[in-house]
């Protein structure tokens, strides 16, 4: 099987990209279930590094999976994420906002959702749709009912830029207090997306994830790439970069992610608590006193 280096898919900051030169395919000269063997090894030491991290109480992990509609986001967090202890992680998956969090800022809601030291959480779609599908339809900002920004006009280049700029600060602060960040971006093709959307509907156990919306916002996938490529450019930080991951083939693209999660939390140096002297005597009387109690 082709080795796979993460920093391969490491959008560099200062380095820009053009989209459609990341390709949505690529090919590791191995079947599907070589693949997926490869996977649950890699996964199996995500899990092992999960539990010194939930142990040690720190640091905070969060993953944030961003993606076209059929990217594949869910079945990645299913398959990425299952050997983890369910006490350790929690998944968001962030929906139309609800008008108490209309009532704040756009990265609120996403805020409330960061994770506690010592756990891991996944934000199924992220703080990055407002500055991707709100780009699309200017007028979920002014829904927003922001102060200021009474019309479309005022929603301008300036306005994208300061809110990379507040993207951007919102994350380092989360880096500077104990969080580390992942961010995937799942690129997929035009024409696997066509494929998957007659997947869904074709069969009936896919039919219900099927919303003709989606076709319309399909119309204007180059508005999306475009925009997408302008997100990876100006937000992907030394502190909390992007990464791309080739969706078109799904056990591919969930080895990839994995090989990028794991790549990252072994550089942290972070391991099960120690036991001090005093401790280590305690131990001693606890293992004494069960070796001797009386039945």
């Amino acid at each position: 099987m082709k080795k796979i280096n993460p920093s391969d898919f490491r959008i560099k900051p200062g380095k820009k990209i053009r989209i459609e030169e990341l390709p949505t395919r690529i090919d590791l000269n191995a079947d599907k279930e070589k693949i997926e063997d490869e996977l649950r090894k890699v996964r199996r030491k995500i899990a092992k590094l999960q539990t010194k991290i939930y142990a040690a109480g720190t640091p905070a992990v969060y993953i944030g999976i961003q993606g076209m509609d059929t990217a594949g986001k869910d079945s990645m967090i299913r398959e990425v994420f299952k050997d983890i202890n369910p006490s350790g992680i929690q998944v968001f998956d962030f929906k139309k906002p609800t008008p108490e969090e209309h009532a704040h800022d756009y990265i609120w809601r996403h805020y409330l959702r960061m994770p506690e030291r010592g756990l891991f959480v996944i934000h199924n779609r992220t703080h990055y749709e407002d500055v991707l599908i709100a780009r699309i339809h200017p007028e979920l900002i002014l829904a927003q009912n922001i102060y200021g920004i009474d019309s479309l006009e005022k929603i301008n280049d300036k306005f994208w830029k300061q809110r990379y700029k507040q993207i951007k600060d919102f994350e380092r602060i989360q880096v500077e207090n104990g969080t580390v960040m992942i961010k995937l971006f799942l690129h997929l093709s035009k024409e696997e997306q066509k494929n998957r959307f007659l997947r869904r509907i074709r069969r009936e156990d896919k039919q219900w994830k099927f919303n003709a919306a989606d076709l319309k916002e399909r119309k204007r996938w180059d508005e999306y790439m475009k925009i997408y490529e302008d997100v990876l450019n100006n937000t992907s930080t030394s502190y909390a970069p992007w990464y791309y991951i080739p969706a078109d083939d799904k056990p591919t693209a969930r080895l990839i992610a994995a090989k990028i999660i794991h790549e990252t939390l072994k550089k942290l140096h972070v391991d099960f608590p120690k036991l001090d002297e005093e401790g280590k005597k305690l131990f001693e009387q606890y293992r004494e006193q069960l070796l001797h109690e009386k039945d």
